[in-house]
């Protein structure tokens, strides 16, 4: 529950927080996603793609939106990974990865398609709203939409840029400025100064996914070199109130800035 809270309260311009809401969504949305979907979740009686399914259908059946789909598809894998109580969290995350079957496929596509973000139907190859041919693995169908999609990249690299990147970030500004909530901002800003947010590129297009990349470049850069992150908040609303403008929505930079914070508290914890 706290790497919800934790994230859904920091100040992340353009996106849902205590500080901002918007985009006809609410912070005690994501606190209701939370609270209906943690358990299913964390369910070890549910494969991957069932807990993925199954908690996206409570989350449109009790907020009434898809809050938290992105969210979902990274914290399934992650939590099996914790639960399989090895040395190596990655390692355990890549076994798990590879060993979704043709039920995981099926659960993870009717929930992607139930959600209806876009991103994988907009493939040719791969269509959630079609019958996927027999066979095909999810790692076949996140390859194919690995370069529009930062949450399908991350499944068929091992969730690379969260390890390496997103709870690195975390783990440095937490202990540089004595706050996990304000190292979230820091790591959230990363992730949008270096990849075009995918949400944003379903919405507008790749153009103005990449501008607002851009944008963020300077930004993420001055807020990092703070003493003090509060000195930056001003800053941050001026950029928050520009996107929400534009109803330019960073979603997916939020939710690998999520699966960062929860790496972050499971490998603090014993498992």
């Amino acid at each position: 529950m706290s790497s919800f809270i934790t994230e859904v309260n920091a100040l992340k311009p353009g996106n849902v927080s205590r500080y901002s809401e918007g985009h006809d969504m609410t912070v005690d949305d994501f606190v209701r996603s939370a609270e209906l979907t943690i358990p299913i979740l964390c369910d070890p009686a549910l494969s991957v793609g069932e807990r993925v399914l199954e908690s996206v259908r409570a989350t449109i059946s009790g907020v009434g939106c898809n809050t938290n789909l992105g969210m979902l598809l990274l914290f399934a894998p992650l939590l099996r990974a914790a639960e399989l109580g090895k040395s190596s969290f990655q390692s355990n995350l890549g076994v798990v990865l590879r060993g979704l079957d043709a039920k995981d496929v099926a659960c993870i596509f009717e929930a992607i398609g139930h959600a209806n973000p876009g991103g994988l139907g907009e493939s040719k190859k791969y269509d959630v709203n079609k019958k996927l041919e027999d066979g095909i693995t999810i790692q076949q169908a996140m390859m194919e939409a690995k370069n529009r999609d930062s949450v399908a990249k991350q499944y068929v690299t091992d969730f690379i840029d969260i390890f390496s990147m997103g709870c690195k970030c975390i783990e440095d500004f937490a202990v540089r400025w004595n706050s996990v909530e304000w190292a979230v901002v820091a790591c959230y800003m990363r992730f949008m100064a270096e990849f075009p947010d995918s949400h944003i590129r379903r919405k507008f297009g790749l153009e103005v996914a990449e501008q607002i990349k851009i944008n963020a470049v300077p930004i993420a850069r001055a807020f990092q070199r703070n003493d003090s992150p509060e000195d930056g908040t001003e800053m941050l609303m001026k950029f928050d109130g520009e996107l929400k403008e534009k109803g330019a929505n960073p979603g997916t930079s939020a939710d690998l800035t999520a699966a960062s914070l929860l790496v972050f508290h499971l490998m603090k914890a014993e498992f």
